[in-house]
């Protein structure tokens, strides 16, 4: 069973889903519903979370160069 979800906010009252051509002659359900706002602060809390958890252990790349040939110099 193929599932589609999409969290969207919407600017008018239509909404176009494309659906799979697996979709194409079956029965299908469609539901919306609006979501509450701390659904969606949560989300924005664990990205935080995230960010906060890894923040000692980025590095910061600005200044790195990759070069080709001293990658590729297996001779050495």
């Amino acid at each position: 069973m193929e599932l589609i979800r999409e969290i969207i906010f919407p600017t008018e009252n239509t909404y176009t889903l494309k659906l799979p051509e697996e979709m194409i002659g079956k029965q299908i359900e469609i539901i919306a519903f609006e979501i509450e706002k701390a659904q969606l602060d949560s989300t924005k809390k664990s990205i935080d979370d995230i960010k906060a958890i890894f923040k000692d252990n980025l590095i910061n790349l600005s200044n790195y160069k990759f070069d080709r040939d001293e990658a590729n110099n297996y001779e050495d």
